[in-house]
């Protein structure tokens, strides 16, 4: 009897209120939605109810009510006090917020400098760069390829001797993409059922892509509008697959969203602080799943020969790669006087074939990835800058590098704290 007693009362008690931190997160999955349907690249992945996809479209609110909510959001977290437990949650949120409120606020037609859109959305301070280093940075690239002319063109010659053939290319891709997950499988644990698709597309301004498609599966693309070179694909399977998007996509599923039940992780935006941590950690993944001269001997022995190319240029692709990682802040420091509006497109398509040391067509497909993502393109090298630094850091302190790269995955770290290390 007294059981049952007990049993009634428990039925009649209220449910536990939600937590402030658990409706704030749920308002800005609804507001991410939103903004998505007026910024049609804002929303990377969406793995919550669909439903909610659903109300957002049928809602179909204007821009600048919808910008008005999310101000309002801001506000209010801002003023949260967390506690001790919820502090790393609340300040990732924060910055997800605050990045949508910029992005809100662009789609109405408002502008920020480059360097203040970087802030406010990447949650990073842009360094001046100095062209007379990039200068000095194609001296060494042009001893290593003597001749007359121009030395983009002598560059792309030799880039296009390594393009694959239609018959080879699936092989190839695939060879390089196993090798990329082999690696990291060897250090961090997946879900059995993770995988991918893989497709070839045409018509896109970028030259891979990994969408996130959720319950551990990616749908990757390899954008064919330029020849596929056989110096490409591994960096390309580390990038968009293993350890990159891919692998961080994954943890942050199960770790911060099913497991912590962080619904604010059901929506992945593509204009994030955590933008940065996943182009950055997808490039310095190169280097961690091939250190030293293993990517060269790995494209010497296995693709080059597969692709029916000769080995021997494999040392000279790699001295190239080491000579123009000098270069690789050079598409920032084009976009940032670009988009500031102190040269005009075709100052930028000349400065993205010279320090590119690609064609006119690519450096034309690279201007357009400028104007459709903006400041996004620091996140491939200051990002990669800084996820190097911080991991690297880490190992001096004796943590295991892929430890220290699987923790900051899904750590919540974002550039301003890992600028210090």
């Amino acid at each position: 009897m007294l059981r049952n007693i007990l049993f009634a009362c428990l039925m009649v008690l209220p449910a536990a209120p939600l937590r402030a931190l658990d409706g704030q997160a749920e308002r800005f999955v609804h507001l991410a939605l939103e903004l998505g349907l007026h910024d049609t690249d804002y929303v990377d992945a969406y793995l919550g109810p669909p439903e909610w996809r659903d109300a957002a479209r049928a809602a179909n609110r204007a821009p600048a009510a919808v910008a008005a909510d999310i101000a309002r959001l801001l506000a209010e977290l801002g003023a949260y006090e967390p506690t001790q437990a919820e502090r790393a949650r609340h300040g990732a949120l924060l910055k997800n917020v605050r990045a949508m409120d910029a992005r809100a606020r662009m789609a109405l037609g408002e502008s920020f400098d480059f360097a203040t859109e970087a802030r406010l959305i990447y949650d990073v301070d842009v360094p001046e760069y100095d062209f007379a280093a990039f200068d000095r940075a194609l001296a060494d690239v042009a001893a290593l390829f003597p001749g007359e002319g121009d030395l983009a063109e002598r560059v792309s010659a030799f880039r296009e001797s390594l393009a694959l053939d239609d018959a080879r290319r699936e092989a190839v891709v695939d060879r390089a993409i196993a090798e990329c997950r082999e690696r990291t499988l060897r250090h961090i644990s997946l879900p059995a059922d993770e995988g991918f698709v893989l497709e070839y597309v045409t018509g896109q301004s970028w030259g891979g892509y990994n969408w996130y498609q959720g319950d551990n599966t990616s749908l990757m693309q390899i954008n064919l509008d330029l020849p596929l070179r056989a110096s490409r694909v591994t960096s390309l399977g580390c990038h968009e697959g293993y350890p990159g998007h891919h692998v961080w996509n994954v943890l942050v599923e199960n770790r911060l969203l099913k497991e912590n039940g962080w619904v604010e992780f059901s929506v992945f935006p593509l204009f994030s602080p955590f933008a940065l941590i996943g182009e950055g950690s997808a490039n310095y993944g190169v280097t961690l799943a091939f250190p030293g001269d293993e990517k060269q001997a790995f494209e010497r022995d296995v693709l080059f020969p597969m692709a029916g190319i000769d080995p021997a240029r494999a040392e000279t692709l790699a001295r190239l790669e080491r000579l123009t990682e000098a270069l690789a802040h050079a598409e920032v420091a084009t976009a940032r006087l670009y988009l500031d509006g102190r040269i005009g497109r075709e100052e930028a398509i000349e400065q993205r074939r010279k320090y590119g040391l690609g064609t006119r067509e690519q450096a034309e497909k690279n201007v357009r990835f400028i104007e459709q993502y903006r400041s996004y393109v620091l996140n491939y090298s200051l990002g990669k800058d800084l996820v190097q630094g911080y991991v690297e850091a880490q190992a001096r302190n004796g943590v295991n590098r892929w430890q220290a790269f699987e923790d900051m995955l899904t750590g919540l770290v974002t550039a301003s704290q890992m600028a210090g290390h």
